[in-house]
């Protein structure tokens, strides 16, 4: 079967492509990228108008299957993602069980390739069981498919494991995907600490829980030569700390959600449990960094966190609200806003979100290369849209996005040359 996409502004930033042009699909992949293609016998998608880049990659998320269900499933996680644009994604072990074994990471695999709408790349545990004692089979489970390893959702509280993690991962050149908080520090913290959670009477978590566990894993990285990427950075002090680490050529990575940079502790206000999450929600000066890494290449990539829950696990009191918002249908628009505001520059945006995030976790997708398999997102960067609640494709709807007015959309998104999604 023949696709073809006519007239469209063609942005591939790992080859430098910013043109009109004309993409010709078939067999799933791309055959051709140049002006003028007339191709008899294809279903033409007519781009005029819009942007048509890689298919967006989303490294950090949280599909709750198998085992939470109820929350997300690889079925509608995937769908999300589809409607996001999104058509590969790397989907974090804390599930119940763990992705500690290959018979996870099978079902894993196999279920998203059988009814999925997106590629999804398993990441397996660094401990077994996420209880940072002894470390997973880290071999065969990179063997099985998985692209990196991380507890996710707690840290590594163990230097000395953490440091033979990095020296096993490094033998398979996988990188080690640190969920930097120091647990001592958090205690029974539930939201940034500053002046907003004075006010509300909620107990804080300082900033240095971050920077101190970030600077520990630095210094890990550091030591063993291993690679390490940073989970969802949130503080001024760890993007100072990945930007003089790379400076001193410390194989390190980092990543930053949409929420980290658009949003302050001020969403709090109201005790709005969708606004909570860990990390949590930061100062102003913080987001200001993030976006300085955003603009000068500290940072990445650009990575959702998703986290779904059910409705009943955040409609509670404030500290005992479960953590994490969605986001895999709100990451395009609120990047886009960053071009709109002139903190990036749209090709930037757009490589945050494929070309690097690919690099990162070792897939090939991310490009639109001739003979690159063909998972496109067609953009209106200009639609206007309401995020409602009632149209998102995840099962769950915790996100204090609702009913923001947002800007820029997938309007097709294809994978492997077949349309997953329209608009």
């Amino acid at each position: 079967m023949k696709v073809l996409i006519k007239n469209g502004r063609v942005i591939d930033p790992a080859n430098n492509i910013d043109a009109v042009q004309d993409i010709l699909i078939e067999d799933g992949r791309i055959s051709q990228l140049t002006a003028g293609i007339d191709a008899k016998d294809a279903e033409v998608i007519d781009a005029s108008g819009f942007l048509v880049t890689p298919g967006l990659i989303d490294i950090h998320t949280h599909l709750r299957d198998p085992g939470l269900e109820y929350k997300e499933d690889i079925i509608s996680g995937t769908r999300a993602a589809a409607a996001g644009g999104v058509t590969s994604l790397a989907c974090m072990p804390n599930t119940s069980p763990v992705n500690d074994t290959l018979a996870v990471t099978k079902y894993i695999i196999d279920k998203a390739r059988e009814e999925g709408s997106a590629n999804v790349f398993p990441i397996a545990c660094i401990s077994k069981g996420m209880q940072g004692e002894t470390l997973a089979e880290m071999g065969e489970l990179k063997a099985a498919g998985c692209v990196g390893f991380s507890d996710d959702g707690r840290p590594v509280t163990s230097g000395e494991l953490m440091r033979r993690a990095f020296e096993y991962a490094d033998t398979f050149d996988a990188p080690i995907i640190s969920h930097a908080e120091d647990l001592s520090l958090v205690g029974d913290g539930v939201m940034n600490d500053g002046p907003v959670a004075t006010e509300l009477g909620l107990k804080g978590i300082p900033w240095v829980a971050e920077d101190a566990a970030t600077a520990r894993e630095i210094m890990l990285a550091e030591f063993t030569g291993g690679r390490l990427h940073m989970c969802h950075v949130s503080t001024k002090g760890s993007i100072d700390l990945v930007r003089q680490a790379k400076a001193r050529g410390v194989r390190v990575t980092c990543e930053v959600a949409p929420h980290h940079f658009t949003l302050t502790d001020e969403a709090v206000r109201g005790y709005n449990t969708n606004a909570k999450m860990n990390p949590p929600l930061r100062s102003q000066a913080d987001v200001d960094a993030v976006r300085a890494g955003l603009a000068d290449g500290t940072v990445d990539a650009i990575a959702t966190d998703h986290a779904p829950h059910h409705y009943d696990e955040k409609n509670v009191e404030f500290a005992i609200a479960m953590n994490g918002i969605i986001g895999l249908e709100s990451m395009l628009p609120l990047t886009l806003k960053l071009v709109d505001s002139g903190v990036i520059d749209l090709n930037r945006a757009i490589s945050l979100m494929t070309n690097q995030p690919a690099k990162i976790i070792d897939i090939e997708r991310g490009t639109l290369s001739v003979g690159a398999i063909a998972d496109i997102a067609v953009i209106d960067p200009q639609l206007e849209w309401i995020y409602a609640a009632e149209d998102l494709h995840s099962k769950s709807k915790n996100t204090p996005f609702i009913d923001w007015k947002m800007r820029g959309a997938a309007v097709k998104t294809l994978l492997a040359g077949k349309v997953v999604y329209t608009r």
